[in-house]
């Protein structure tokens, strides 16, 4: 007879979730996905049609690598198109910026737009931040969660210059001073700390690192972002991975200190060997999935939690601005913004506004022809404490106020906002940050879990964890969890999933 499969539960289909249920049915766990929601993908959700949550689909060698290790393709199961122009820039105060996936044509563009210092200062941006991607790859974002010891063995003894160049004790804006004379070139790169949900004057120079992400490709998704976590489930399915939608877990059950299954909302109680849990990690510490399971993943203070949004998903007509499929609306005061949001816990007068055009690069779009849009403003995490849904009205004004000072002119008309509020309800104990714990200092990034928590059986998945927020990031802590679950279901007798990352 042969060995019973081992029985894991995956709570959540994020991308964490969906990556991990992949890689353990793979491998021959007997995996069930619980979402509570009726579709997969968490964060990754449409309104009316329109992709709500991320939008930015980099690192293409995760999935790459998720599906070749099941013997399959990324490109047969999406259809993926490279950007050429990463994104629009405009500024309130004057001036219009494309950063082109091309390094020469950017520096081009640069000098144009800046100056030929500046032209010079981002070549040497971007290689500052290969440097800093080439040290930290391997050593953090591929690996288990380290300590700042252990990524300084992992680094190795004799590259410590290496590490030193990565100025974990520097802010990105300071960092930024060093290659930009114009602040709008502070502002264009210092939002780089937003994509992890921070400040670029709190967050470390570390996060310099996302531009050679983005030099090394970004890539429009046919069809909308929610293919990716369809394509995700659909190769979970065909590794044996069963999903039941609509599945709210209460509470995760212990039998002599370890978790031992789940308990639904309806009642139902499934057993389970060991357990992923693909949501905020506070939402275990603060007793959402029952008492026994609170001492499992420290909490996030209120006061640690990263940025959150408001947004509107709009189909309406535009005119004034050609716009591309990723827009940047800039006003004046950048430190302002950032006070406002992690010090008065407020949004200010003039928010940055980014909008994502979706239907822009996959065809000419007519003049006066509606076409779906995100905007999003940043907020803080607070929907938890403060209904910010009376401020709606003046938040659309200032908003579309910024987009008209830079040439856009939109009507919002039945656009569907959610604020901090709505995705608080979307995503519990998160307050509605959308990015877990802001990785604000030199060692705040380490203060995320890791995949193991402090009760055997029990593992986590997400952007909560360890190696961070966004889609890539998330799917690989997924990976980092299958892979740590079935080494410690092996009694740990080597790891059973090694992730690969390029050279």
């Amino acid at each position: 007879m042969g060995r019973r499969q081992d029985r894991v539960l995956v709570i959540g289909a994020g991308m964490g979730g969906l990556a991990a249920a992949a890689d353990l049915a793979r491998r021959g766990a007997a995996v069930t996905v619980l979402e509570r929601a009726a579709t997969p993908g968490g964060k990754m959700r449409q309104v009316q049609g329109v992709d709500a949550g991320p939008t930015v689909f980099t690192m293409r060698w995760i999935f790459e690598g998720l599906f070749a290790d099941a013997g399959e393709r990324l490109d047969d199961a999406l259809s993926l198109a490279p950007a050429e122009i990463l994104a629009r820039h405009a500024w309130r105060q004057g001036g219009r910026l494309d950063l082109f996936a091309d390094v020469d044509r950017s520096a081009e563009a640069i000098g144009d737009f800046a100056g030929a210092a500046d032209a010079q200062g981002y070549r040497d941006f971007v290689a500052r931040s290969a440097d800093i991607h080439r040290t930290l790859l391997r050593s953090f974002m591929a690996a288990e969660r380290p300590s700042p010891l252990e990524l300084v063995r992992r680094v190795g003894w004799g590259r410590l210059d290496a590490l030193w160049r990565t100025a974990p004790w520097r802010t990105l804006w300071s960092a930024l001073g060093d290659h930009f004379r114009d602040p709008r070139l502070r502002q264009l790169f210092g939002r780089y700390a937003t994509y992890t949900g921070c400040s670029p004057f709190l967050a470390p120079a570390t996060l310099m690192l996302i531009a050679h992400v983005e030099q090394d490709g970004v890539w429009l998704v046919q069809g909308g972002m929610v293919r990716v976590a369809q394509a995700l489930q659909a190769l979970a399915e065909r590794q044996g991975a069963r999903f039941r939608f609509g599945a709210h877990v209460a509470e995760i059950l212990l039998r002599d200190g370890r978790a031992c299954g789940v308990r639904l909302a309806d009642g139902e109680e499934i057993a389970a060997d060991a357990i992923v849990f693909n949501g905020d990690v506070a939402a275990l510490a603060r007793g959402m999935l029952g008492q026994a399971v609170r001492r499992a993943a420290p909490d996030t203070p209120d006061a640690a939690r990263s940025l959150s949004a408001v947004t509107w998903c709009v189909h309406a007509p535009t005119r004034g601005f050609p716009l591309l499929h990723h827009n940047v609306f800039f006003a004046e005061d950048y430190a302002g913004e950032f006070d406002a949001v992690f010090r008065r816990r407020a949004i200010c007068a003039a928010p940055t506004v980014y909008l994502c055009a979706q239907d822009r690069g996959f065809g000419e779009i007519g003049d006066g022809t509606p076409e779906r849009m995100l905007l999003l403003i940043n907020a803080p995490p607070d929907g938890d404490s403060h209904d910010f849904t009376p401020e709606l009205p003046a938040l659309a004004d200032r908003t579309l106020g910024v987009l008209r000072d830079c040439g856009l002119e939109l009507d919002l008309g039945e656009a569907v906002p959610t604020t901090p509020t709505g995705f608080d309800a979307l995503f519990p104990a998160s307050g509605g940050a959308l990015y877990g714990r802001a990785g604000h200092g030199a060692t705040g990034t380490f203060a995320r879990p890791g995949a193991a928590t402090r009760l055997p059986g029990l593992y986590c998945a997400g952007g909560s964890v360890h190696p961070g927020a966004g889609i890539p990031m998330a799917a690989m802590s997924g990976r980092l969890a299958a892979a740590r679950v079935l080494e410690d279901l092996a009694g740990g007798a080597g790891r059973a999933l090694r992730v690969a990352a390029p050279a």
